[in-house]
């Protein structure tokens, strides 16, 4: 008997299974973007930090509400530790980004001719920022930007932007959370029906077709922002292999998937086997459910990130698995943070002393790798309140009923 939810209905039924999801949310508003700035420019005057450099990308994004891609041109803008946000962008850009404006701020533009690095020196100068300050860099910069601005101004004090990014970033407010929330509930209803229509013969390629047209369904505009479809030995691979594959009885199938609402991300994995199970997909199944439900039981205000991967590392270990990162076991970090990234601070990862605290988010993913037989991983998420951790999604159920559609 195939697992509970596994293989009965058609693509078009599973389809139409689906329904939108995100009418009732709201986006992040420009009152939320003023507190972000407000919390790093705290910070930075309580850290003697002058100035922050943010590049287009998720941190432009965060704490400005720009949307715009990083590219060879330099464009971003600088976070003064007193006073306005300062943009800054060739020239022939500026009609547009003021287009994707929130937070109000002056456009320095620079010619194709000219330097950005010497621009973005003047306006600090404008600001009375002087040249032996303490300047924080987008840790997600490209190196020629550091090094345009290192090699004008030698003296200048530059640090990795971090300090100040992940500060603000990695404590997720109510409606970040709300948002993660959704992303995830309907990442799980994609889940669902994506299970529901496999058939054996299908191959890898049509499940991410179906997935990107199902995250469609629920209300992600772009579909997937990412996808991965593993069938047998291939799920052995955490992040896939080069070739698609062909669904047969008694495979392994390994799907990761997550979508963005509202910039937020969701991100979620399910294994269960199609078709008849095994006693050896059985066990390890059931210890990489255990392993993760050790990491969530570990993750308590007081502890620290190394402490939940050494949950769940500890449990694998006495079932010898394992030890360490070393297979058969789980060969990378318990779990990652997530937000406007897929993969953000903090790091569920052996000896990291970040202590835990409300409003971090994490992913729960122990997986578990048998090299050239099968993968096995179970990936949820949670985040801190006030009195430990809460889920966003329930935990695959069992290998049974993957979709607890029994319970």
């Amino acid at each position: 008997m195939k697992p509970l939810g596994v293989g009965t209905k058609t693509k078009q039924e599973a389809l139409e299974s689906l329904q939108n999801m995100t009418h009732d949310l709201k986006p992040i508003s420009i009152e939320e973007y003023q507190q972000r700035i407000k919390k790093a420019q705290r910070y930075m005057q309580d850290n003697d930090i002058a100035a922050l450099y943010l590049n287009a990308g998720t941190n432009l994004k965060y704490f400005t509400g720009m949307q715009w891609y990083a590219s060879e041109r330099m464009v971003g803008a600088i976070l003064p530790a007193k006073g306005d946000v300062q943009f800054i962008a060739p020239y022939f850009e500026i009609g547009t980004l003021l287009d994707y404006q929130v937070v109000e701020g002056p456009i320095h533009g620079w010619q194709e001719e000219q330097s950005p690095y010497q621009l973005f020196l003047n306006v600090l100068e404008q600001h009375g920022i002087g040249s032996d300050a303490k300047v924080a860099i987008d840790e997600s910069a490209a190196f020629f930007i550091f090094d345009g601005i290192r090699n004008l101004a030698p003296s200048l004090k530059l640090i990795n932007g971090k300090e100040v990014t992940a500060h603000c970033r990695m404590h997720k407010s109510e409606n970040e959370l709300k948002l993660i929330q959704r992303a995830m509930d309907m990442t799980v209803e994609v889940h669902k029906a994506t299970a529901s229509m496999l058939h054996e013969g299908i191959t890898t390629t049509e499940v991410e077709a179906f997935i990107n047209e199902a995250h469609k369904k629920v209300g992600a505009p772009s579909g997937n922002y990412f996808v991965i479809v593993l069938f047998g030995k291939a799920s052995s691979f955490p992040h896939g292999v080069k070739d698609p594959q062909t669904l047969k009885e008694g495979d392994v199938v390994l799907i990761d998937t997550g979508c963005k609402v509202h910039d937020y991300l969701s991100d979620i994995t399910r294994t269960f086997v199609f078709g008849e199970v095994t006693e050896r997909q059985r066990t390890m199944w059931q210890h990489e459910k255990n392993a993760q439900a050790a990491a969530f039981e570990a993750a308590q205000i007081g502890n620290t990130c190394g402490d939940v991967d050494k949950a769940a590392r500890d449990y694998l270990t006495s079932v010898d698995l394992g030890p360490d990162y070393q297979t058969p076991g789980c060969p990378h970090r318990t779990g990652h943070g997530i937000g406007l990234d897929i993969h953000e601070w903090p790091y569920l990862v052996k000896n990291n002393p970040q202590l835990l605290a409300p409003g971090m988010c994490f992913s729960n993913e122990p997986m578990l790798v048998i090299p050239d037989e099968f993968g096995i991983r179970l990936e949820d998420h949670f985040y801190m309140t006030e009195n430990g951790p809460k889920w966003f999604t329930e935990p695959s159920h069992s290998i049974d009923d993957p979709f607890g559609l029994e319970k």
